[in-house]
């Protein structure tokens, strides 16, 4: 039924295969369904699969001649706490009364749904009855074009599907905000399987979950729009899947996951003048990567403060183009200032032994000493902070404002920001975790070739910013744009726009062609690491219809697979960090569903040490209903306790800070804990390829004024006061305004005001001008969501896997999330990708050297 094709995306040779999913079919497992010749049911065993709300559930079920004798539900992707639950009630109820007629389960209607579904599927088989997901199912339409609606992973989904009497024959999507590369990649794979079907039974596109269902789901509303006789049995019909033959060749290198990392080493793989396999889980490569805000940090050093020229206001950039140098943001120089006073004793704890450890809180970490591998750094960075402080303070005390001095930031800056915001406790106050300062040093370092190396394959990126995102710590992030790249051959770029062209559209071009053979094998799961006398030497999977793969790899294979955030079970068994409080198997993730741990196990199989699992990152601006990244920065912006009207932390605080804040100070909402107010003005642009323009979308953002406001909690139901958030706004933008600190808390960082205010010459706000009445502000209901695992394989810094004894493991090598010991308790943002593309580089580069 389906066949193995080559083809070009992208100009890059992508093996794929043109079908459909795994199978959400039925079987009978040990007796063939027919008409019972007594009874009731024809005795035996019967499975039965149908979609739930994060995968397949299946239903198998025992008979006698008369009754259902046992029933077993399985569903591993379902949420634990909701689906997981359902499904243990379900399997009780479901027995009992030995019909799909009970109620679904509150909370779980999804997953309720596909339970009931796949029982009543499998008790067909065993009253012999035809099996309605076998794609045989016969519905009738009233022949038309009808229009349905889903809701999406960014929003509704929109088709139009046609129809003759009987067979859906056509679906065109007609509105969608699906994110490009990761969710519409289900549209091309999804419409001619369920044309195929004639039904919406068929499996989902994996990492495209959100996706898949909206597309489904807007397909069921469009086939009842049309009359559809039995909706039930459209749901269900699927298409059958037939594994093809075995596919086996042989690489000089084997890449098994294609985010960042894996697209990067491949890249840089193929540049050796490596043949090179990637093979991904998903239907297209991208991997978190492009669901991440995407911004890298590394300081550009001709955008900064120069000690060799302290007064210049341009720099060179790397195109060799002159550029305006960038300004700092009032509180920078105090945050210098407290590190300038480092302690520089060894880290001592004791004083938290019997004081609360206050994450984020330097202040006080910083009277308690470094630990030794890190106090080199330490000592650099003081005398280059000695050296601006020199030149900024006697501006500043003739009145100069900070925000018209040039910006300080420095390599030393970046890498001891990431020792101290990764310097954490356990819950338990037994263990303190930090990156590892080779580890730390290396992927900040190498960081500076990250642009020219792209730029250099076609990447193109803003070249005169610095800005700053949600838990960065400092202004010195990246800003792509997309890539100008000759992908046909035919000598004219052209232009692929945002993440997808900057960070994978030029390399995937490289590496393309570097050498004919090299290769992208798509939706194709690795299971299992081959290893011949202690050296690991290739990858075995499977793809998605059922063909297995053998990819043997004459030099290395470079495990790239990401994290486990996705896995919210395993998040929560390994948890050392947060409260049971706060994080539960019911917290939602920002990751695509594929992230799931899959490198770990096969590495930990093949010998290798892990670390740092215990310590999971939170997003804490993230979609309360979906939990999605909802992009942004805390510099502009405040956070309101929804009970007291009050902000509550200070918003340019790293993660875990921003995520224990809002624990604390939000309320529960929808199933989300941690959940708080977000306001900022409507026409500051939130940072990231964030999709929403000023107006209003529901469950994302509410554009309204401050006399808005009182109703526009009603609606939301809160019961927050609305005169208390606007004293709380003016409180916040005086104090800006004014170079003071808030009432409520104090703020390391500035950029914005929430009102508006004139500035005057020299750069400060114009106090008398302030207005707040008619300004428009947006308004966002965000809470945490699992966001980054920092724990994972030991590597070195060649990015060699090692095993518990620290000993190599021949051949084998591991880049990005799915690594370990570098980013400590807690990541900054933007961190993620420096350290992703300079560790695939240096994977393969490692691979090269090893084998020259």
């Amino acid at each position: 039924m389906k066949k193995i094709v080559t083809t070009s995306v992208s100009a890059m040779l992508i093996l794929s295969l043109a079908g459909c999913g795994s199978s959400a079919g039925t079987k009978a497992t040990t007796a063939a369904a027919g008409t019972a010749a007594s009874g009731v049911y024809t005795p035996g065993t019967y499975e039965a699969s149908a979609q739930g709300f994060g995968g397949e559930v299946k239903v198998k079920l025992t008979v006698d001649a008369d009754k259902i004798t046992d029933l077993e539900i399985t569903g591993d992707k379902e949420t634990p706490d909701k689906g997981g639950a359902a499904i243990k009630e379900l399997q009780k109820t479901l027995l009992e009364k030995g019909s799909s007629d009970v109620d679904a389960v509150s909370g779980s209607t999804i997953t309720s749904d596909a339970v009931k579904k796949a029982f009543d599927d499998a008790l067909k088989q065993a009253k012999g009855e035809a099996s309605a997901s076998q794609g045989s199912g016969t519905v009738s339409f009233k022949a038309g074009t009808y229009e349905g609606t889903a809701t999406g992973y960014n929003g509704p989904v929109t088709v139009s599907a046609t129809f003759s009497d009987s067979a859906i024959t056509g679906i065109e999507v007609k509105d969608s905000k699906e994110t490009e590369h990761v969710g519409d990649v289900a549209y091309d794979i999804l419409i001619p399987e369920i044309v195929e079907a004639n039904g919406t039974g068929v499996d989902s596109v994996s990492g495209a979950t959100f996706t898949s269902r909206a597309l489904k789901e807007a397909v069921n509303a469009a086939a009842k729009e049309a009359g559809v006789s039995d909706g039930d049995t459209f749901a269900k019909n699927t298409v059958e899947l037939k594994a093809q033959d075995p596919i086996e060749d042989t690489y000089d290198v084997v890449i098994v996951g294609g985010g960042g990392a894996g697209i990067s080493a491949a890249a840089q793989a193929a540049q050796e003048g490596n043949t090179v396999l990637l093979m991904e889980k998903n239907a297209e490569i991208g991997g978190n990567t492009l669901v991440s805000g995407g911004q890298y940090q590394s300081v550009m050093p001709y955008l900064v403060w120069d000690k060799n020229d302290p007064d210049a206001t341009t720099g060179t950039g790397f195109d060799g183009q002159t550029y305006n140098k960038v300004k700092s943001v009032q509180g920078c120089i105090d945050e210098l200032k407290t590190i300038y006073g480092w302690s520089e004793e060894p880290f001592d704890d004791s004083y938290y032994k019997d004081h609360e450890y206050v994450a984020g809180d330097i202040q006080e970490l910083s009277k308690h000493g470094v630990h030794a591998d890190y106090l080199p750094v330490l000592k650099e960075l003081k005398q280059e902070i000695k050296a601006y402080l020199d030149w900024a303070q006697p501006k500043l005390d003739a009145g100069t404002p900070e925000s018209e001095l040039t910006l300080f930031s420095t390599v030393n800056l970046h890498i001891f920001q990431t020792y101290y915001g990764g310097l954490r406790q356990s819950a338990d106050g037994s263990e303190w975790i930090y990156g590892n300062v080779d580890l730390v040093k290396q992927f900040i370092t190498d960081g500076q070739e990250v642009k020219p190396w792209l730029e250099s394959m076609g990447s193109t990126f803003v070249e005169d910013t610095q800005p700053t995102l949600i838990g960065a710590l400092w202004y010195r992030e990246n800003q792509f744009i997309g890539a100008n790249v000759d992908t046909d051959g035919d000598g004219k770029p052209e232009e692929y726009k945002g993440r997808w062209g900057t960070y994978f559209v030029a390399p995937m071009t490289s590496f393309k062609k570097a050498n004919e053979k090299n290769t992208i094998i798509t939706r194709t799961t690795a299971e299992e690491l081959i290893v011949e006398d202690g050296k690991v030497t290739g990858v075995k999977g499977t793809m998605y219809d059922g063909t297995p793969v053998t990819a043997h790899a004459s030099k290395g294979v470079i495990l790239a697979t990401g994290g486990y955030a996705a896995n919210i079970q395993m998040v929560v068994d390994t948890n050392k960090y947060w409260s049971s409080d706060y994080l539960s198997t019911s917290t939602k993730t920002t990751n695509r569903s594929s992230l799931q741990g899959d490198g770990i196990k096969m590495a930990e199989a093949a010998g290798a040490a892990t670390t740092g699992e215990g310590w999971t990152q939170l997003m804490p601006i993230s979609w309360i209903d979906n939990g999605n990244l909802a992009f942004g920065g805390g510099d502009y912006a405040i956070y309101i306790n929804p009970t007291t009207g009050k902000r509550f932390v200070d918003e340019t605080s790293e993660r875990d800070v921003l995520s224990l804040g809002e624990f604390k100070n939000g309320i529960e909402k929808d199933g989300a804990k941690g959940v708080f107010i977000e306001i900022a003005n409507a026409e500051v642009p939130i940072p990231g390829p964030y999709p929403y323009k000023e107006e209003d979308v529901a469950n994302r953002q509410y554009v309204r004024t401050v006399a808005e406001l009182p109703e526009l909690f009603k609606e939301l139901g809160l019961e927050t006061d609305a005169e208390t958030v606007k004293a709380t706004i003016e409180d916040y933008d005086k104090a800006i305004m004014t170079g003071g600190q808030p009432q409520d808390v104090s703020k390391k960082q500035f950029s914005a005001l929430i009102g508006t205010a004139d500035k005057k010459a020299d750069g400060s706000y114009d106090p008398s001008t302030y207005k707040l009445d008619d300004v428009k502000l947006r308004v966002r209901l965000l809470a945490p969501s699992t966001h980054h695992t920092m724990g994972g394989i030991v590597v070195d810094t060649d990015r060699h896997v090692l095993d518990k004894d620290g000993k190599v493991i021949k051949g084998l090598y591991a880049a990005g999330e799915v690594t370990g010991g570098i980013h400590g308790g807690n990541r900054l943002g933007g961190n993620a990708i420096t350290e992703i593309i300079v560790s695939g580089r240096t994977a393969a580069k490692a691979i090269a050297a090893d084998n020259a």
